[in-house]
């Protein structure tokens, strides 16, 4: 059995349930909307988020789900659409996942559109039905999405970002999704003020942390990834493994280190060069663990908790962010 399945087995009947809550929640009247949707729903991931959702849901209240985990569920998938497809039109991506993106298809004023059109869904969602603790816990996230993306863009035009600020943007880029489906997950069964909540909160965060510098480490590796070996260099971005090489390089080092990432990052001989000296550094090592001690607080914190198939799941999960191929 594949990981993901095995993680999925505790909540396979919720997960199914949630598929067609989450495509109705999306229908609309717009045949146009309909057909993009339906694209949508029939192309998609792992569904990770929605597997945090009820996973934890079931941790903290002894297998027990309700109507607000569903809604939260739905609201985590929503949001989470409708900032990829936001994404694909800044980044003037093509593919998703191996296929068309919605702008490569119906062109960026739709896909706009579309992810406006999604974003408002999960909001309304919330709202329609009082769920005022769960729309708190996305909105911050989103807000928090959005600050972590233009500090990277800011960072990337001077290339002068410390360890700190790398850790910073990726609490905001990344991991504060994955927290807020964590905390929605166990808010849904409890309340806002829960301690579960807050801890749950704080494993999503570690688990978010350790699985971009996971993506990051891609960036220095060949094999079957989702993205091409010395993508990150080419777009300018700063990643763990590079911040380590260009703290522990000399003057000369840095200098050119610097200079290719800005004037040289198209030419593939001189990426590849700069991916042989971070790793030379000893970047990799470094990045992997930062990575590894990210996965041992998020287990740490879940082992307060009593065994159950949904803890085993849970574990199961922290393990695959860093173990995953791709």
């Amino acid at each position: 059995m594949k990981v993901v399945e095995q993680i999925k087995a505790p909540i396979r009947m919720e997960m199914e349930l949630f598929e067609k809550k989450f495509y109705q929640s999306m229908s609309s009247n717009v045949a146009l909307l309909n057909r993009i949707t339906h694209y949508i729903v029939n192309r998609k991931g792992k569904q990770m988020r929605p597997m945090f959702v009820f996973l934890v849901a079931k941790m903290v209240s002894d297998g027990e789900v309700n109507e607000r985990t569903y809604r939260g569920a739905s609201v985590i998938e929503l949001i989470h659409t409708a900032t990829l497809v936001h994404d694909d039109v800044v980044d003037d991506s093509n593919r998703r996942r191996g296929f068309f993106s919605l702008n490569a298809l119906w062109k960026n004023k739709i896909a706009v559109l579309v992810g406006d059109y999604l974003l408002s869904k999960g909001l309304l969602l919330s709202i329609d039905n009082g769920d005022f603790d769960l729309l708190k816990i996305i909105s911050v996230a989103v807000r928090e999405m959005s600050e972590g993306e233009l500090l990277q863009i800011e960072k990337a035009r001077r290339l002068d970002i410390t360890e700190d600020v790398y850790y910073e943007i990726i609490r905001q880029k990344t991991a504060t999704l994955i927290a807020a489906c964590c905390s929605m997950g166990a808010c849904s069964v409890s309340s806002e003020d829960d301690e579960s909540t807050k801890k749950m909160k704080k494993f999503g965060e570690l688990i978010g942390m350790a699985f971009q510098i996971k993506d990051d480490l891609f960036d220095y590796t060949d094999g079957p990834i989702g993205k091409p070996t010395g993508i990150d260099i080419k777009e300018q971005k700063m990643t763990l493994p590079l911040i380590y090489a260009l703290n522990n390089a000399t003057k000369e080092e840095h200098k050119w280190l610097i200079n290719s990432v800005k004037n040289h990052n198209k030419d593939k001989k001189r990426v590849k060069e700069v991916i042989a000296f971070v790793k030379e550094k000893g970047g990799l090592i470094y990045a992997e663990e930062k990575m590894i001690a990210f996965q041992q607080e998020a287990l740490t914190l879940l082992n307060t908790y009593p065994k159950s198939d949904y803890k085993d799941a849970l574990e199961l999960m922290v393990n695959y962010v860093i173990e995953r191929k791709k």
